[in-house]
């Protein structure tokens, strides 16, 4: 039961309130005491001046005599007090009873004592009598005699507001949260009435239904922004899942191609026992080749497929950038060769780089491999490497036909097939996996630069690697 967040939310509130009201109950009721007992005290002191002044006055005058302090207190009209007037030593000398026959009564310790006023509190002397007070002691001084002036006045009233105060607050305490916890509970139900019905909703998404969204009831609230963060995340899902649908299906049809070659080349050299030298190394050499390229494609995935999970696994060295682009282009100069494409340098200056190697290394590969597939014979492709402020830059550029413009923003997509990208010749169409572009891509990115389609004519095509001085690669998983 305590796994409901509107039952906790309601516990936690009704806690809350609780501690608030128990604290403001108790400091309402020793406020209102407090408050009683001092109206109640100055009662008192109002009372003992008055007799105060009245025995100085009369002892002033030269009136005062052993009958005045009784005619002192016959001049009260306060029936509510019960008053004593005793001299020095404790004889009392006159009384005025309180209404209802109450008379004074005196501390445990007496009347004696050497402060001038002094207050005291009496409670019932038994569970039937109603005679607890609340008394005050002073002394005067007149010119012929000292006297100590009693005055009682009865504590019931004062308790019987205290106990009403106390009953309404013992009512109006557990009332209150009682309906503040039902107020609550049906607060808490209505306020997450809209994350009930995204739960719902969420349930029934899966993988087969990732365009349904949870609905948004407020957006500006809290409610509202975390449906909205939820549908963004149930697009970038979608949007990941039909990207990895469709790397299946590309990569199938990518891995059938070279397999059914060699499937068909195989059946057609066992359809006869016996065949001739030259058949069979023909056979061979197709499948070599094949496998060749199979082999490329599964590698290419394989790096793809270790990117996307975040773990590219980089041998960071240092070494120099201009070294690896002369080694690289002297083993494509072998492709170019054979395709009688002109493979220039136009300026390789001396480059420190800290990165992966290998990487760049086969970035730099698919770049020329690239340019010189998409070059016709006769053609040529230049490749530079400069530096601008704090950044290399290598610009691979070629004479092929260009790549359209309605398809350049998609050359960097994965299985994106290079004869969409170019129009070329028949006797060139052997493109690749259309993976070369957007490994190259990720190289750059994972080495803190980039790469870019700078310009795609019918006089060629030139793309450009920004590569930083001091990189931030990945760390090594």
């Amino acid at each position: 039961m305590f796994d409901s967040v509107r039952l906790r939310m309601t516990i936690w509130y009704v806690g809350a309130l609780s501690v608030i009201l128990v604290v403001f109950s108790v400091a309402v009721f020793l406020f209102a005491r407090r408050t009683l007992y001092e109206r109640v005290d100055t009662n008192l002191s109002s009372m003992l001046d008055a007799i105060s002044a009245s025995l100085k006055q009369k002892a002033e005058t030269g009136e005062i005599g052993t009958e005045d302090p009784a005619r002192a207190l016959q001049e009260l009209d306060r029936p509510n007090l019960a008053v004593a007037i005793f001299d020095a030593q404790g004889k009392m000398l006159a009384e005025h009873v309180a209404a209802g026959g109450i008379h004074v009564r005196l501390p445990a310790s007496g009347i004696a004592s050497g402060q001038a006023r002094s207050i005291y509190s009496l409670e019932e002397q038994n569970s039937e009598s109603d005679d607890s007070c609340r008394g005050s002691i002073g002394i005067v001084q007149t010119p012929s005699a000292a006297y100590k002036i009693v005055v009682n006045q009865s504590l019931e009233p004062v308790n019987d507001q205290l106990d009403l105060l106390q009953d309404i607050l013992y009512l109006a305490v557990p009332g209150t949260l009682i309906l503040a916890a039902i107020g609550g509970w049906f607060l808490a139900r209505r306020s997450l009435q809209p994350l009930a019905a995204m739960s719902m909703r969420a349930e029934r998404i899966s993988a087969d239904n990732l365009e349904e969204r949870l609905p948004i009831g407020n957006s500006r609230d809290e409610l509202g922004r975390l449906a909205a963060a939820f549908n963004g995340l149930l697009a970038r899902l979608a949007n990941s899942v039909a990207q990895q649908r469709q790397f299946m299906t590309d990569a199938s049809h990518e891995l059938r191609t070279p397999l059914s070659v060699i499937r068909t080349t195989s059946s057609v050299m066992l359809d006869r026992k016996v065949r001739g030298e030259g058949e069979y190394r023909e056979a061979l050499t197709i499948i070599e080749q094949q496998s060749r390229r199979l082999s490329r494609i599964v590698e290419d995935m394989f790096l793809l497929a270790r990117a996307d999970a975040g773990h590219p696994s980089l041998q960071i060295t240092y070494f120099y950038l201009d070294e690896l682009m002369e080694e690289t282009v002297r083993a494509a100069a072998v492709l170019a060769s054979q395709k009688e494409v002109d493979l220039a340098v136009r300026s390789l200056p001396e480059a420190s780089f800290r990165g992966d190697e290998g990487l760049l290394r086969q970035m730099i590969w698919n770049l020329l491999d690239n340019a010189i597939k998409f070059t016709a014979e006769g053609g040529r492709v230049c490749i530079a490497l400069v530096r601008q402020d704090s950044n290399y830059m290598i610009s691979v550029a070629d004479t092929g036909s260009g790549i359209t413009p309605e398809v350049q923003s998609h050359i960097f997509e994965r299985f994106y097939r290079a004869d969409q990208a170019r129009s070329r010749p028949a006797a060139i169409r052997q493109g690749g996996a259309g993976l070369g572009l957007p490994i190259a891509r990720w190289i750059a990115q994972v080495h803190g630069g980039r790469l870019e389609l700078r310009v795609s004519t019918e006089a060629g095509s030139t793309f450009d690697v920004v590569l930083p001085l001091a990189p931030n690669p990945v760390p090594q998983a």
